[in-house]
């Protein structure tokens, strides 16, 4: 007798139609979720970049306008008819327009204008014995403190003063006395001071085109403005800062008498650097500089020539400079 088996077909196992829409409709929620989640942490993170950026380049700026404004007044020694207190001043073919140590520029964004030199001997006077010999440019004085050809000198003759250049130092300088020829020779008459002030020095830092700026050139960028005020003694002789003013009215340069000039014993500079990202909405509405108060107001930062201004993010940097070469300077003044 045949015997039949019968076999069972097996039963196929499997996601269902409705099981894989489910699925699909989860992985792209998960999915959502997951770019929403990336997005802010990419906005954050572009935020954070972009606030360390222009601290870095704030930071930077400030360092480099610090360290020149330390150096403004150099060469000009702090000695009984001081430089300082020259009333009359010539320049004769030097090329040099003032050696006042700091001069501020008010301005939507104000300029900072240095003064100094590089003398080796930091332009200690020596005393003019004689002049014209063997030529009639030379000056003859009781010692050569460090005066090369191509300096600058200053001749000082109480409160009259010239700026003039040394064209040639006698080989016999090393042994007292020199001989030191000058291309022009006002005020240089016998008892005369005459320091050597090396290559004199004016430099001018301002903002342009979101850069700080050394002479014109852009030394540092994402910064968009500056402003500066002075630091006054009531007095020349006093070191003693008891007001800050804008460089306006009778601090303005063009109008700054020499009294007032030397009662400037300090400047307060503020830098602003502005990050890159232009964000989606407002995030700043007012800037400040330092702390106002009723005696000396801060100066306004306006950024409004940028009709976007307040969709950026900044970073303000502040401190004040003391001008060491002005302090020194205070009991001959």
């Amino acid at each position: 007798m045949t015997k039949h088996i019968s076999i069972r077909p097996l039963r196929q196992a499997g996601f269902t139609l409705v099981e894989i829409m489910v699925g699909l409709a989860i992985g792209m929620l998960a999915t959502l979720v997951i770019l929403q989640v990336m997005a802010m942490f990419e906005a954050q993170k572009r935020v954070t970049t972009g606030s360390a950026d222009a601290q870095t380049n704030g930071s930077i700026a400030l360092y480099n306008i610090v360290r020149e404004v330390s150096l403004a007044g150099y060469s000009l020694m702090p000695i009984d008819d001081s430089p300082l207190e020259c009333a009359t001043l010539t320049f004769g073919t030097t090329g040099i327009t003032s050696i006042t140590p700091v001069s501020l520029t008010d301005g939507t964004s104000d300029s900072i204008t240095l003064s100094y030199g590089d003398s080796e001997m930091g332009g200690i006077p020596m005393t003019i014995t004689g002049m014209g010999a063997p030529t009639a440019n030379d000056a003859t004085v009781n010692n050569n403190l460090g005066c090369k050809t191509g300096d600058i000198a200053l001749i000082s003759n109480g409160s009259t003063c010239a700026l003039t250049t040394i064209t040639d130092v006698s080989a016999a300088s090393a042994v007292p006395p020199a001989i030191i020829s000058l291309a022009e020779t006002t005020t240089a008459i016998s008892d005369a001071n005459l320091s050597c002030l090396g290559n004199w020095n004016e430099i001018t830092f301002g903002v342009n085109g979101n850069n700080l700026t050394r002479e014109g050139t852009a030394i540092m960028a994402g910064i968009v403005n500056m402003q500066a005020q002075y630091g006054v003694s009531a007095s020349a002789d006093s070191n003693q800062v008891v007001q800050w003013v804008d460089p306006t009215g009778i601090w303005d340069t063009s109008v700054l008498t020499l009294a007032n000039r030397n009662r400037i014993k300090a400047i307060r500079i503020a830098v602003v650097a502005r990050t890159d990202r232009l964000e989606a909405n407002d995030v700043t509405t007012a800037i400040t500089s330092w702390a106002d108060s009723a005696s000396s107001p801060a100066p306004a930062i306006d950024l409004s020539a940028d009709a976007n201004w307040k969709r950026y993010r900044y970073r303000v940097f502040e401190t004040i400079v003391p001008l060491r070469n002005v302090i020194w300077a205070r009991d001959t003044l």
